[in-house]
């Protein structure tokens, strides 16, 4: 990849930059000269496809540093996304960490806080991509060089395109001719625990000869549980709750304590080689996978429940569900990249393969309690209990080539590339109330004396059976783009870019929805079609170094995101309106304008951004029925500030800030489908917000602050304490009202750390969540999934997402 600064660094220094201190970033590198600190080091990133500075690229980036990620114990990128302006998180811990990606860029967002559990119809405003490949796989955060992160839309320079932004997490590479060779663990304990937590990670970097290394690392996370599940059902072999006192016809449920319920296992490992032949060419294999298996939710409970026959306030860190929740999913990936200097240009071609999939376990009784289905539905069960089992899987292969120009100082820089993605993506649920079959065999029937209810039941056409709901959503999806950038260098000062990508993709949609216990003819529970889609995008910028060392940018760019399918019952007693069937692509027109520049000791950025955001995909449910879809609204946008600053105060005091005002509105009627009712062909439109209303689970002010102080104490011993801070404003759950419809509450999170390191040992000691603020990020309210005695559900399955507690550990590591 060609190399690029103006400010003319040899490849040597570029090098040794790339894993220096980051901008906007609240870490710092723990091995640090006090003679270094004085002069902020540049921060090369290739977020361009070239090697640049940072204060080069002229619009918004950031980048974090995997030495200062792994120096500040951050493993989970949640915790990292909150150290990037313009970036929230809906933090959904660990057991949802791969099923739905909850990044959120400059306020694009109309998805519930509630979301989580489901895979989501729509894609994300946001694409991540780990190396060369786009991949929502949320790994876990070890032996990466760096991570960068590119507001607004970047269809004209990466092949999947993005509507809000990228985050590209940029792994390291072997080395060649060096070896190494490091062992590190941690052990520490979560407030609400009664366990420890205990992580160990090797690493190691072997060359093979003078023209190609091998590297790989191995690691495990093993936490014990922090949230106590309060009341869960005992169960029989069967997995039915039992009865009190025997008496499996009216006896009310048994319940027991699950203490720690939310366990975490995982385990993860990445391995590749890299084989230069010679100074111009190179080939990099990689396989990396991870497993995780989660023993329930860190979301706690609120409310109160009844369950002792009296109202009953949760205690902290309890969760009101009946049934344990566990999750597991796993995700691996394989890339090839080679990359050829042709002298004019570099040809890159990347080629990955991954395969991510996962399953978990729901509570949904409190869903059903709050809607009145046991009474209305399922004949009064006295010991009601609905669980979903949820699954996906998505796979692809994908293939890009990409030439990059050679040329220094040329009047025309150029980038072009090709694009191509084969993705199958599938999802279900079987909902499943365990025992009610056979308790419906046990009660007398309403209206046929001698009779059980089963068999009058089925009697009028039911199949009288434990699963209730079945669905399955196929997808195959292709996507071809070619895209491509253009710098005019007018002079040394002013620069203009343009840049276009052509897409055209094709969606071939196999969806089933079936209520088991009420069967409908297959033509009635299916929906298969195609659709295709393709259009081009522009970008256009312009640059003008006002100084040496400050830069003036604006940059007005257009993105995209394709469009999907519901799966929705059209005909029969479930109809739902057609108009659910499909929901349309929606596209931003973006407008960024800032400064950036740096002196010896402070480097900044300033922007402003607006965001017109049309035909926004918002994930719902049908009006009728509840069935899982997404719709498209009218119009909204988003608009703010982002402001980074990064300095030293001293030859030992380092600092960080980052700051953030995020203004997110619809700016039209937010409407969905209904009527349709039994497909009686009566339509109308439902109001699911108004115009005005803010975009959910995004804060309007961020602000994250660190500051680290470096001594050396002799004999080779280095002191690097650290102190950092995040803030977020309140928030809303949902867009509109609904029984989602919840005001999130601001909170702040801050860390410390001490870390003492020789030349080959470190050790560290570290808080988290110093004050232990819940900072809750997305609510499932009661009024969605609470406590409903008249139904005879006593537990509460209403919770809230919460941060992790205050964590206490010490770490260490070893360099061989």
């Amino acid at each position: 990849m060609k190399e690029q600064s103006r400010q003319g660094f040899s490849r040597k220094t570029l090098a040794a930059a790339v894993a220096a201190v980051s901008a906007g970033t609240l870490f710092s590198a723990p091995q640090i000269s006090l003679a270094q600190t004085a002069e902020l080091e540049e921060v090369i990133v290739t977020a361009t496809r070239r090697a640049q500075s940072v204060q080069d690229i002229p619009y918004n980036i950031s980048a974090v540093a995997g030495d200062d990620l792994e120096a500040a114990q951050v493993t989970d990128a949640a915790e990292m996304m909150r150290s990037i302006p313009g970036l929230t998180v809906v933090d959904r811990g660990y057991r949802n960490s791969g099923t739905v990606n909850g990044v959120i860029i400059r306020g694009m967002n109309v998805d519930s806080g509630a979301n989580g559990d489901v895979p989501l119809s729509a894609v994300p405003t946001v694409a991540t991509y780990v190396d060369d490949t786009p991949l929502y796989g949320n790994f876990i955060l070890k032996d990466i060089e760096r991570v960068e992160v590119l507001r607004g839309p970047q269809g004209t320079l990466y092949g999947s395109g993005s509507l809000a932004g990228t985050v590209r997490y940029i792994m390291h590479k072997p080395k060649l001719g060096e070896f190494q060779a490091k062992v590190g663990s941690s052990f520490g304990q979560t407030e609400g625990s009664q366990g420890y937590n205990l992580n160990a990670d090797a690493l190691v970097n072997l060359p093979l000869g003078d023209k190609a290394a091998f590297r790989a690392n191995i690691g495990k996370i093993d936490n014990d549980g922090i949230v106590d599940y309060a009341n869960v059902y005992k169960l029989d072999a069967s997995g039915a709750p039992l009865a009190q006192g025997g008496d499996s016809v009216s006896g009310g449920p048994l319940f027991k304590r699950v203490q720690d319920a939310d366990t975490v296992d995982i385990t993860y490992a990445r391995a590749s080689i890299l084989f230069e032949p010679t100074d111009r060419a190179s080939v990099q294999l990689s396989y990396q996978k991870q497993k995780d298996d989660i023993g329930g939710r860190r979301q706690v409970t609120r409310g109160s429940n009844w369950v002792d026959g009296v109202e009953a306030p949760y205690d902290d860190y309890e969760n009101g569900a009946v049934t344990l929740e566990p999750s597991e999913r796993s995700v691996d990936m394989t890339s090839l990249e080679v990359e050829v200097d042709m002298g004019f240009a570099t040809l890159t071609s990347s080629t990955a393969r991954y395969n991510h999939s996962g399953s978990a376990i729901s509570d949904n009784s409190g869903f059903y309690a709050q809607n009145g289905w046991f009474s209305m539905y399922y004949s009064g069960t006295p010991r009601p209990l609905a669980v979903a089992e949820r699954f996906y899987e998505e796979k692809a292969t994908t293939q890009e080539f990409r030439l990059v120009s050679n040329s220094d100082n040329a009047f025309v820089d150029w980038v072009a590339g090709l694009y191509y993605m084969d993705q199958d993506s599938n999802a279900g649920q079987n909902s499943m109330m365990p025992g009610w079959s056979e308790w419906m065999a046990m009660i007398p029937a309403d209206y046929s004396a001698g009779i059980s209810k089963a068999e009058e039941w089925r009697s009028w056409g039911a199949d009288v059976q434990d699963q209730d709901f079945y669905f399955r959503r196929n997808q195959g999806f292709t996507d071809m783009a070619f895209y491509g950038e253009t710098t005019l260098n007018f002079t040394d000062a002013w620069r203009m870019t343009l840049g276009m990508r052509y897409f055209d993709n094709e969606l071939v949609n196999d969806s089933v929805i079936q209520l088991p216990i009420w069967p409908a003819p297959a033509d009635e529970t299916m929906a298969s079609f195609k659709t295709k889609d393709s259009d081009t995008l522009l970008k256009a910028n312009l640059s003008w170094d006002v100084t040496d060392t400050a830069m003036l940018y604006a940059t007005v760019s257009e993105g995209y995101r394709r469009g999907g399918a519901n799966a929705v019952p059209l005909s029969g007693n479930f109809a739902e309106n057609p108009a659910f069937l499909q929901y349309g692509s929606d596209s931003v027109l973006n407008y960024e304008l800032g400064v950036k520049g740096a002196t010896e000791q402070l480097r900044y950025t300033v922007s402003l951004f607006r965001m017109d955001w049309q035909d926004p995909q918002l994930n719902t449910a049908t009006t009728n029925w509840g069935f899982f879809a997404a719709i498209n609204g009218e119009s909204a946008r988003t608009q703010g500030l982002e402001l980074e600053l990064e300095g030293n105060l001293s030859d030992s005091v380092h600092y960080g800030l980052g700051y953030s005002y995020v203004d997110g509105e619809l700016t039209a009627d937010f409407m969905r489908p209904g009527g349709n009712w039994q497909g009686d062909g009566v339509n109308f439109d439902y109001l699911v917000a108004e115009k005005g209303e803010r975009l959910p689970s995004t804060a309007e002010h961020t602000l994250s602050a660190s500051m680290d102080h470096t001594a050396e104490l002799g004999n080779g011993l280095m002191l690097v304490s650290r102190l950092g801070a995040y803030y977020q404003s309140e928030s809303m759950n949902t867009v509109g009202g609904g029984a989602t419809a919840a005001d999130i509450d601001a909170f702040s999170l801050w860390n410390a750390s001490t870390t003492l390191s020789a030349d080959k040992w470190s050790a560290t000691l570290f808080v988290k969540n110093l004050l232990n603020e819940d900072g809750v990020t997305g609510v499932l309210p009661e009024a969605y999934m609470g406590t409903a005695p008249a139904e005879n559900f006593y537990g509460n399955a209403s919770k809230d997402y919460i941060s992790l507690p205050r964590t206490i550990g010490l770490s260490g590591s070893y360099n061989f």
